[in-house]
């Protein structure tokens, strides 16, 4: 029988599966930003934190089945159903045919790829911070298909096409969610 997750927990599991820096300040990242999200729509934060924390579990350890070993994994940690099936949605057309349908499943498709891109953008500012970069350095950065190639564009652009929200409000935003963690995600910077 599952179970809520809890963020000890999930956390633990975080470090377990992904032992590099990289990775584990990425799944901060976007947990952050779910969180953000979530709070401006008044949805579940915690359900929200804990998919964005927990959404790249077997991308290290499996990189070739991204998102088809992550169902195992959460299933052993007691996870709910809902929430595995939004950490795999979020691969949908890329890695997994589970197509994003609720919210937040929408909402963690368009922002993983786009902390990338944002964290990316800040670390090439003289600050090396996220807590003074402006929407415009990011979008400048977008239209620069070289950099930060691993951002994929146009998942973004599909999920926010899928969300209805403007690209300029989603960067906005998921700068605003990244800002909350900007310590721990090694984007404090010399502000």
């Amino acid at each position: 029988m599952s179970s809520k997750p809890t963020r000890a927990a999930t956390w633990e599991l975080v470090q377990e599966y992904l032992p590099s820096e990289q990775m584990r300040k990425h799944s901060l990242a976007v947990e952050a930003v779910m969180r953000y999200f979530a709070r401006k729509a008044g949805e579940d934060e915690e359900m929200w934190g804990l998919v964005g924390l927990a959404h790249d579990i077997d991308y290290e350890r499996y990189p070739e089945e991204h998102c088809h070993r992550a169902p195992e994994i959460l299933k052993q940690a007691g996870w709910p159903e809902e929430y595995i099936r939004a950490v795999v949605s979020h691969g949908w057309g890329i890695c997994t045919d589970v197509e994003p349908v609720s919210h937040l499943e929408k909402t963690l498709f368009t922002i993983d790829e786009l902390t990338g891109l944002v964290a990316a953008a800040a670390l090439v500012r003289p600050s090396k911070s996220i807590l003074d970069i402006p929407v415009k350095s990011v979008t400048k950065k977008w239209k620069d298909k070289a950099f930060a190639a691993g951002a994929d564009r146009s998942v973004i652009e599909k999920g926010a096409a899928m969300l209805g929200v403007e690209l300029n409000e989603l960067i906005g935003d998921t700068i605003e969610g990244m800002r909350t963690e900007a310590e721990a995600i090694g984007l404090k910077g010399n502000v």
